[in-house]
């Protein structure tokens, strides 16, 4: 079979499907550490990789209100409504909405162009005249990777339809080595602009892959337009609330970028550094989890079987927990191993990896509760309420920005604040404090996010098993503690002047003995998840 054949081949089975996906996740995730390994060891903690962060932050706000990163979710309903019903009429529906996205981005980007410089002077007022100027010109060439991902965005629901995801899978990693090529190869010649331009040519090798498979399922372009179609009507009113939704997250960033910028030269790298390390047990456990959820749980709502939906919803939140909780802990205790193996390359300096360590490890505060947020945000769309979602995203902004201003501020002088987080990580610099009060307020607007999601969660659909999951969760509580005590007896007689590999070799054997040890423990204690995670493992059947 050649290669356009393999690119096209379906993946019908649910579990092909899954482990196609699930693979090509933790490829992305592995190319995306050594991507940012290669951004950190060419630029270090510098004020060029602070522009890089900084280029994203409009360009990435500017697509979520286009697209809101979920026409996925909006669109595949209706064009499988109208495929089953006339095929050609959905594939003029695929037509409006590609030229209507070709519309809005040539509006937009003809504005932007124009009024990037004064977008960036507001976003990022702690650049000097010239890192400012860069971060205008950085800007606008990543703004061209919007009009890429536009056009995947919609492929992808083509994709999705006819269930051809390998191609779909492909996509991000290639859009990753896109920027590796850019920083290895481009960068040396001209440097932050050489990883931009990686950008620009990894956002269209996400594009290019999911064009074969489009066309092969019969889609094809045609200039036509249409405002009026009730289809279109359909798409603006299901995507109006997560273009809200996703836009408040890209504000968050924004916020926080602008804070960032004034604490010191290098404090925007240390953040989105740690940030993207936080982000690896949501994008593997949690997002997957809640992908194969959703469909289960939208489902059993619309046939009325509450008590099986309650069922399902609770195993699904009980395995996530599972999971992460002591995922978390693991990279508490392990977070200057894992910003060292990394991060610690070329020009990024012993500070900065022990400054990144810290700010990873505040993120375990949150790491099950992000974990299990794409779960409950499931819970709410198979309800086919996507307004509550969105309430408490615009909350989310509110409180978040109130404690990053709070905290960054409450850090700038001598005070108890300060010192007892200057004495918790032994950091004295003003600027590494800021940092580090930084993340905690963004770690706290996490949990509250959290907190009100299940809250509300409760509040409609009733008890789905807390006194379960309050059981399971202290067994995994225990069994927790037992990981975290053999790894701090790792800790103690960690070797020291390892090679990068022979430092990676004992780290991966060291997550290993922790993760028998853990999962040998809820085993004893006869956790409910076990029994689940047992029960995966056997089971044979294709679905």
């Amino acid at each position: 079979m050649n290669l356009n054949g393999i690119l096209n081949s379906r993946q019908a089975g649910i579990k092909k499907a899954t482990l196609i996906m699930v693979v090509s996740v933790l490829i992305s995730r592995v190319l995306g550490l050594l991507r940012d390994r290669f951004l950190a060891g060419f630029f270090g903690a510098s004020i060029d990789l602070d522009i890089y962060f900084t280029a994203f932050r409009i360009p990435d706000f500017i697509y979520s209100i286009i697209f809101a990163g979920g026409i996925t979710v909006s669109f595949l309903p209706i064009f499988s409504e109208y495929f089953k019903k006339n095929k050609e009429e959905a594939w003029k529906i695929v037509n409006y909405v590609l030229n209507l996205f070709f519309v809005l981005y040539f509006l937009v980007f003809f504005v932007f162009v124009a009024f990037t410089p004064q977008l960036v002077s507001y976003l990022a007022p702690g650049f000097d005249a010239l890192a400012q100027a860069k971060t205008v010109e950085l800007t606008r060439l990543v703004f061209l990777s919007v009009f890429f991902f536009g056009l995947s965005s919609i492929l992808t629901v083509i994709l999705n339809y006819f269930n051809l995801f390998l191609a779909y899978s492909l996509a991000p990693i290639l859009y990753n080595l896109g920027i590796i090529f850019g920083i290895i190869f481009l960068s040396p010649h001209l440097g932050v602009f050489g990883a931009g331009l990686g950008v620009v040519l990894g956002s269209f090798l996400h594009f290019l892959i999911q064009v074969p498979g489009a066309r092969n399922s019969g889609f094809s372009y045609r200039a036509i337009f249409s405002l009026s179609h009730k289809a279109i009507k359909e798409f603006f009113f299901l995507i109006g609330p997560r273009i809200i939704s996703s836009s408040s997250v890209q504000f968050s960033f924004v916020i926080i970028t602008l804070i960032a910028s004034g604490i010191g030269e290098g404090a925007i790298s240390v953040f989105n550094l740690s940030n993207n390390l936080r982000y690896l047990p949501i994008g593997v456990i949690g997002i997957p989890f809640a992908t194969a959820a959703f469909p289960v749980l939208a489902k059993l709502w619309a046939g009325r079987e509450k008590e099986e939906y309650l069922k399902r919803f609770r195993m699904v939140f009980s395995s996530v927990l599972y999971f992460s909780f002591p995922i978390g802990i693991l990279i508490f205790l392990l977070k200057d191993q894992i910003v060292k193996i990394i991060f610690q390359t070329g020009a990024f300096s012993g500070s900065a990896v022990e400054i990144t360590a810290a700010c990873l490890g505040l993120y375990f505060l949150s790491t099950s509760a992000q974990c299990l947020v794409p779960i409950v945000l499931r819970g709410f769309f198979s309800l086919k309420d996507s307004i509550t979602p969105t309430v408490v995203s615009i909350f989310f902004v509110l409180i978040n920005t109130f404690l990053c201003f709070f905290f960054v501020n409450l850090s700038s002088y001598d005070n108890i604040f300060s010192q007892i987080i200057g004495n918790v990580f032994g950091f004295i610099a003003l600027t590494d404090i800021k940092v580090l009060s930084l993340v905690l307020a963004f770690n706290f607007g996490l949990l509250f996010e959290f907190f009100f999601l299940i809250c509300l969660f409760f509040r409609k659909v009733g008890n789905f098993g807390l006194k379960q999951t309050l059981i399971s969760f202290l067994k995994i509580l225990v069994s927790t503690a037992a990981m975290a005590m053999v790894l701090i007896a790792f800790l103690n007689y960690w070797p020291v002047s390892l090679p990068l590999f022979g430092e990676l070799v004992w780290f991966c054997f060291v997550c290993v003995v922790a993760g028998v040890v853990y999962l040998s423990s809820t085993r004893v204690l006869r956790t409910e998840e076990s029994g689940f995670l047992n029960k995966f493992l056997m089971k044979r059947n294709e679905d």
